[in-house]
């Protein structure tokens, strides 16, 4: 082998040995990057929620900062192809994105504090501002899978196989940053530490490269993990969104679905709130069971059939259980009747277990599911009196669960008297989406009715497996037997005032075609441009 030969091989294994190392650092940028975005959607989720307004918003622009990445980092790259320079890139960014959380927590808490007073204006610029916050830790993430192309190509007849590595070992890394966070890290530590352990990670990698290139400015580059922990110290007390004032916080976590708080007024009442915490999703207390709210209602939904009376009421479920506040007031109305209770997420059971009295002990006939509520009605062999749908992420129905053909499931599922009650959102000028489940739901039920829940912007809707009429739930209230519970007749005398007409459109919603969220974006932006005068829930 000549010297010409030996130098050729030396450097062929030099440059092999480097870009290992650089596809590890775009391994670790890709992950973090997609670490990052994840966990942006939970950083603004409780407190603006998970609507399609917010993901597209975080998408677009996510998508916006890396754009000017790659071409920044093209250009940058060609102007100065040295390692040591991407490494102080990296290391911006990665120190940058674990800033994000602790930086935006004060911003985001007064946003909480807005949104509690129903302030849109306010809450609308700070969830810009937080957006904000991403732009130069993405954009400078955006510049590594360019630049390390730059760096790793060697000769034109490479460049397409480099390229093609490079891009693909970053989307491992991105499908890594997709499924870690979401499934392990937030649930278990939470949204400000996953943001802080990907960053450190990625804080790690870039710095030993810049140590490798025997950078003597380098150590002073530990200053970035020394700010992130004093920050870290004083931003990570206290709850992330603070409780309704004169409230008490008697617990709050993040699980895989949500962002979970229950919080407690001067009278002994709870209230389970979740992710923005605009809807209240269920309320106990001690000794009063009748809350005035939509869960209420639900008790009214079987005395829509002719000559319904309480012993006729054999079994109930529950498609968004939550803490078990309807499976609670039909226990205290009809006794120990079996229920089915559906909640896609464990930890709202758990919560429930703890802080409601949702247990074997106090609720022995209930069964809890944890379980997507369409998976598992298929699964479910019994006929039902009652089927309730509240599966409610405000303002959203999962859409699946809205279609004609999950109310023919649902319908199957019914016993011969049995009826299904679904609870809507609306605002008071708009009740699209209410009209529109009305005429989905009539394309498998005779008749359909509908109840304004008082003080709120929820309507009620009710289908009958046989044909009834409105007058059967005042033939039914007079009815009741002198010995049937309090709370009941109350509901059913108030169910009786709150009647409203019933409206159909032309929208229908179906497996194929649900335009679901289209409606419910509306409503979102009317309530936006009309200031936040009016509460989706």
């Amino acid at each position: 082998m000549t010297n010409r030969d030996k130098v050729k091989a030396l450097v062929k294994v030099e440059s092999s040995t480097g870009n290992a190392f650089l596809y590890l650092l775009v391994f670790t940028s890709g992950m973090t990057t997609l670490a990052v975005e994840l966990s942006a959607s939970r950083l603004l989720g409780y407190v603006f929620g998970n609507s399609n307004l917010v993901w597209a918003n975080i998408i677009g622009l996510m998508l916006l900062y890396l754009t000017v990445g790659y071409f920044i980092g093209g250009r940058w790259a060609d102007r100065s192809p040295k390692r040591s320079t991407m490494y102080q890139i990296v290391l911006w960014g990665a120190f940058l994105s674990s800033l994000v959380p602790l930086v935006s927590r004060p911003i985001l808490t007064f946003s909480a504090t807005a949104f509690q007073n129903l302030e849109a204006a306010l809450a609308l610029g700070s969830f810009v501002s937080v957006l904000i916050l991403f732009a130069v830790p993405i954009t400078l993430l955006g510049t590594v899978s360019p630049f390390a192309i730059r760096l790793a190509v060697t000769d034109v007849q490479s460049a397409g196989r480099v390229s093609g590595q490079m891009y693909a070992i970053s989307t491992v890394g991105s499908i890594i940053g997709t499924f870690l966070p979401t499934l392990y890290l937030i649930p278990v530590v939470g949204t400000t530490r996953t943001f802080l352990i990907f960053g450190s990670l990625l804080f790690l990698v870039a710095f030993y490269g810049l140590w490798k290139e025997k950078q003597t400015h380098a150590l002073v580059y530990l200053l970035m993990p020394l700010i992130i922990a004093v920050l870290a110290f004083f931003v990570i007390t206290g709850p992330l969104r603070p409780p309704i004032e004169g409230f008490a916080l008697l617990y709050e976590d993040e699980s895989a679905y949500n962002y979970i708080q229950v919080q407690q007024d001067n009278n002994g009442y709870r209230y389970l709130l979740l992710n923005e915490g605009q809807g209240v999703h269920s309320i106990w207390h001690p000794d009063d069971f009748s809350y005035g709210g939509t869960w209420d209602y639900f008790l009214a939904a079987p005395y829509f059939n002719a000559d319904f009376s309480p012993s006729d009421m054999s079994s109930l479920l529950v498609i968004g259980l939550a803490t078990g506040t309807i499976p609670r007031q039909h226990i205290e109305v009809y006794g120990d009747i079996p229920i089915d209770g559906v909640e896609i997420d464990p930890q709202i059971i758990d919560v429930g277990a703890e802080y409601f009295q949702m247990n074997s002990v106090s609720m022995p006939s209930l069964t809890t599911y944890a379980q997507d509520g369409r998976y598992i009605l298929n699964q479910l062999d019994g006929n039902y009196t009652v089927i309730g749908i509240d599966a409610y992420r405000p303002p959203y129905i999962p859409w699946h669960l809205t279609t004609v053909e999950f109310f023919e499931e649902v319908q199957a599922h019914l016993a011969d008297n049995g009826v299904m009650v679904i609870n809507v959102g609306r605002t008071n000028t708009d009740r699209r989406l209410v009209d529109a489940l009305t005429n989905t739901l009539s394309y498998v039920f005779p008749t359909i009715h509908s109840i304004d829940v008082p003080r709120s912007f929820n309507t009620i809707l009710i289908a009958t497996q046989e044909e009834s009429t409105s007058t059967n739930l005042f033939d039914n209230l007079d009815n009741l037997p002198s010995d049937s519970h309090e709370m009941l007749r109350q509901v059913l005398t108030d169910a009786t005032v709150n009647l409203v007409e019933t409206n159909r459109t032309e929208v229908l919603f179906t497996d194929d075609r649900a335009p679901l969220e289209t409606i419910i974006d509306s409503l979102v932006l009317n309530f936006i441009i009309g200031g936040g005068t009016e509460e989706l829930r």
